[in-house]
């Protein structure tokens, strides 16, 4: 197998994992398979040097296409996360604003200042 078969092949790997439909199953291990692809992707990258054959050429191509496709799925999965967090630290301030209401009022409510002498 070819340099740019591997880097095919992990590139294939990666596009199924952000396909399936286990990202909202097991997220956090979902995330981590990602990360060791793409490290393993970046790793055969790195080896890849010219001259290319004709046959790299095509194979470069199909990962470059691949590769965009990838990097607007992992996009749309970060702003998924994204917003996931924003939901879950509002509805930790509503509970915290639920239990106490009172908290973030001051100490000097209703007070007067006499100015006349």
């Amino acid at each position: 197998m070819n340099r740019m078969e591997q880097v095919y092949e992990t590139t294939m790997e990666l596009h199924q994992l952000l396909d399936g439909e286990k990202i909202k199953e097991n997220r956090d291990g979902t995330i981590d398979s990602i990360n060791k692809l793409l490290g393993k992707r970046s790793d055969l990258l790195k080896g890849i040097e010219p001259p290319y054959t004709d046959q790299e050429k095509e194979v470069g191509q199909q990962v470059v296409q691949l590769d965009r496709v990838i990097q607007s799925k992992m996009g749309m999965l970060f702003q998924t996360i994204k917003s996931e967090i924003k939901t879950v630290k509002k509805q930790k301030q509503s509970n915290q604003k639920y239990k106490n209401p009172y908290q973030n009022l001051s100490n000097f409510d209703g007070m007067f200042l006499d100015s006349k002498k």
